[in-house]
């Protein structure tokens, strides 16, 4: 069974808070299971965005686990590419949460898969 996503966000917020990072939930989405995107910022016009990873990513063993995958294939792009692909995501769908982080390094903290 996999954490509901309120709480795995609250978690992930204090984390990142706990490793130095400034992290932010910039927006709520289903409380249940709704879809969860994270967003790095490096502070230099550029950034990243993490999303879902496939059902098939999951190890068999271990399919309570939330992996991601790097939304953009070039990793890290202008700011401006990133919330564009964020508005496609909320107009596919409306429930997803997106957690912003803010980190120079670019460290997320992530479990991040292959796309």
């Amino acid at each position: 069974m996999r954490l509901k996503s309120a709480i795995w966000v609250a978690a992930y917020v204090r984390r990142c808070h706990l490793e130095g990072t400034f992290a932010v939930l910039r927006r709520r989405g289903a409380e249940e299971a709704g879809a969860i995107f994270v967003k790095v910022s490096r502070l230099d016009g550029t950034a990243a965005l993490f999303g879902p990873a496939p059902q098939t990513a999951f190890a068999e063993a271990h399919p309570s686990e939330r992996r991601f995958v790097s939304c953009l294939v070039e990793g890290f792009v202008a700011e401006a590419n990133v919330e564009s692909r964020i508005a496609r995501e909320l107009n596919f769908d409306s429930d997803i949460w997106i957690v912003e982080i803010e980190d120079r390094s670019g460290r997320h903290f992530l479990d991040v898969g292959e796309s």
